[in-house]
């Protein structure tokens, strides 16, 4: 297996492995984050990630291409999240001037209810299967299709519409939506 061997610090090891893998991931982290340069530049901070973690890489809790898959898209999520946040704190502290920032309470309101709400679909989410709460982030949040997250999780197309639809019954179940 080429991520033992990668574990061991064979550089050549590491070189097919990457070969083998660099386009699928890029592919993955692509359809995340979009830019191509922050995509060429997340897979490289994957395959940086593979070759210093590889020794942890558990061959009993799945292949090695959907534990490196797993990771950048992780990473890839992390990445868009990170550059919201820059978006939106610039766009608060740079848009709003000083005598702005005592606009009305509404948006407090309105910024404290949305946090509450996504604090508690976050809470439901917890309390989801592994499988069903990885197959509706990434169809929800990331758009995948069906055999997207099939192929991003190693799983049949049918196991993962069953995980889905179990997952959001219990989702709305957990939010106490009406049917």
């Amino acid at each position: 297996m080429l991520l033992r061997q990668v574990s061991r610090g064979d550089r050549d090891a590491f070189a097919a492995f990457y070969d083998l893998l660099a386009p699928r991931v890029f592919g993955l982290v692509r359809r995340v984050v979009r830019d191509p340069a922050q995509a060429e530049e997340v897979t490289q901070e994957i395959f940086v990630e593979v070759w210093r973690q590889a020794a942890r890489f558990d061959a009993g809790r799945g292949s090695a291409t959907n534990w490196v898959c797993a990771m950048a898209h992780r990473r890839a999520v992390d990445r868009v999240r990170s550059a919201q946040a820059a978006r939106d704190r610039e766009h608060r502290f740079g848009v709003l001037g000083p005598r702005d920032s005592d606009a009305g309470g509404d948006e407090v309101a309105e910024q404290v209810l949305g946090r509450l709400e996504r604090e508690r679909v976050r809470r439901c989410l917890r309390g989801l299967t592994d499988l069903q709460r990885e197959s509706i982030t990434l169809a929800y949040y990331n758009g995948y299709t069906y055999r997207e997250v099939a192929e991003v999780l190693g799983a049949a197309v049918p196991t993962v519409k069953t995980r889905m639809r179990d997952g959001l019954i219990r989702l709305r179940d957990c939010l106490g939506a009406k049917a």
